[in-house]
């Protein structure tokens, strides 16, 4: 999830054992507390209003909005809608995903799509670096 270019400052109190996991995860991300609050924070109020959307790091460590449930990120469902000129029953069929996912993922990328989009480009830019580097080690390794 990007950052705003602005930040407001909040006071809150946590219970002992919340404020003592807060402590421990931050320790173990080696992040600060006030960025892990953030993006729990952040992905708990969207979960409130997609509950079949969850969020996943991915190889690079970078979050991605999921399907619960699914190895499918939001923007590869997207993806496929676009292909398919909207088509949530051939999605469905061709991820073998319900409709209710299918449109799950719409919803999510009707209040996120920038940042879904976002994540399309820099999976395709990614994928672009992977198979270039395949193709330049190739005839180290027949």
């Amino acid at each position: 999830m990007p950052d705003d270019a602005t930040s407001r400052s909040r006071s809150f109190r946590l219970s002992r054992r919340t404020a003592d996991l807060l402590d421990q995860r931050a320790h173990d991300l080696g992040q600060s507390r006030n960025a892990v609050v953030e993006r729990l924070l952040a992905e708990g109020l969207r979960r409130e209003d997609h509950p079949l959307v969850c969020f996943r790091s991915n190889a690079g460590g970078m979050r991605r909005a999921a399907l619960v449930g699914t190895r499918l990120y939001v923007w590869q469902v997207i993806n496929a809608l676009r292909q398919t000129d909207g088509s949530v029953a051939d999605v469905a069929d061709d991820f073998g995903l319900s409709e209710r996912e299918v449109r799950a993922a719409a919803d999510y990328h009707a209040d996120f799509g920038d940042e879904v989009d976002s994540d399309a480009v820099r999976a395709a830019e990614f994928a672009r670096r992977e198979r270039e580097r395949r193709e330049r080690s190739a005839p180290l390794a027949r």
